[in-house]
């Protein structure tokens, strides 16, 4: 969601100060309403609102926390997760059979239907595993996040998670289905190369049109989003990119939540907005 003309003359400085806080104020609304003192076992994501997310678990205090154990997404939970006392465990250590009781994460953007874009960070990957070893998955994200349709306001591409020796392929293929540049991501300034991920891998992002939804043909009375004219639906697109040889992973969480399916439900069951007036606004599928 871009900013309006009145917000736009705000200053600078203003304005991150007001994104701060946005994040912060749904963060701590989302832990309030979906962390339960007798669970155990939570998953953490990755992103700049998920540090206001440990911050307002830690806040609860031991006497809540110190039965919990924290799953982290990547190195920077993981250290959100020790910094603030909390106990570390990893997802390859959650029993066989066992799910998460609720997982936390941000995201890149947000639709109408809940489907989100990830991967800004490049964990997209160990994201996707830890929203889907959850019974409940709970986005956290401010503002700008929040879109009609994914690829309105995400410029940048759907993140796909590639093996090295594919990525040449990957990228002939994605503009055939009507990505529009699709590049692999340089890694830091300075450095040579394209970004590793913690898998050893490599990340290609790879923009499309905004990616229609499931009412958008009903409303049209047109079956849409099967590619034609580049033009894709969510789950079409998903279930396409993921049956491309060398891809290991995309940034597309969509299908099922955690209220439609026992486990392995992709989206989020709800998302909270952190507004620029300070309000939280709740997207939710819960009710």
């Amino acid at each position: 969601m871009a900013m309006s003309t009145s917000e736009s003359a705000i200053p600078l400085e203003q304005q991150a100060r007001l994104v701060e806080e946005s994040k912060r104020s749904a963060a701590y609304q989302a832990v309030k309403d979906h962390l339960v003192a007798s669970y155990t076992r939570i998953g953490i994501g990755s992103g700049s609102t998920v540090v206001y997310v440990v911050e307002a678990i830690a806040a609860l205090g031991p006497g809540v926390t110190s039965n919990m154990k924290f799953y982290p997404t990547g190195a920077q939970s993981e250290e959100l997760i020790e910094a603030a006392g909390l106990t570390l465990q990893f997802i390859n250590k959650l029993p066989a059979g066992q799910l998460l009781d609720v997982a936390f994460d941000g995201a890149d953007e947000v639709d109408d239907d809940l489907n989100l874009i990830k991967g800004g960070g490049a964990c997209l990957w160990q994201e996707k595993i830890v929203a889907t070893s959850a019974k409940r998955f709970v986005c956290v994200a401010d503002f700008r996040k929040l879109s009609p349709r994914l690829g309105t306001n995400w410029k940048k591409g759907i993140p796909i998670e590639v093996l090295p020796m594919a990525a040449p392929r990957v990228l002939d293929e994605l503009k055939q289905m009507g990505s529009h540049n699709p590049r692999i991501r340089p890694g830091l300034p300075g450095k040579a190369g394209a970004i590793v991920t913690d898998n050893g891998l490599w990340i290609i992002d790879a923009p499309f049109m905004p990616l229609h939804l499931l009412k958008d043909s009903s409303e049209s009375g047109i079956q849409a989003g099967n590619g034609d004219n580049g033009v894709w639906a969510v789950d079409a697109l998903a279930d396409r990119l993921i049956k491309i040889p060398g891809v290991a992973e995309i940034g597309l969480f969509y299908g099922k939540n955690g209220l439609q399916v026992e486990s392995g439900g992709q989206k989020p069951v709800a998302a909270y907005f952190g507004m620029a007036d300070g309000t939280v606004e709740v997207k939710s599928d819960i009710g």
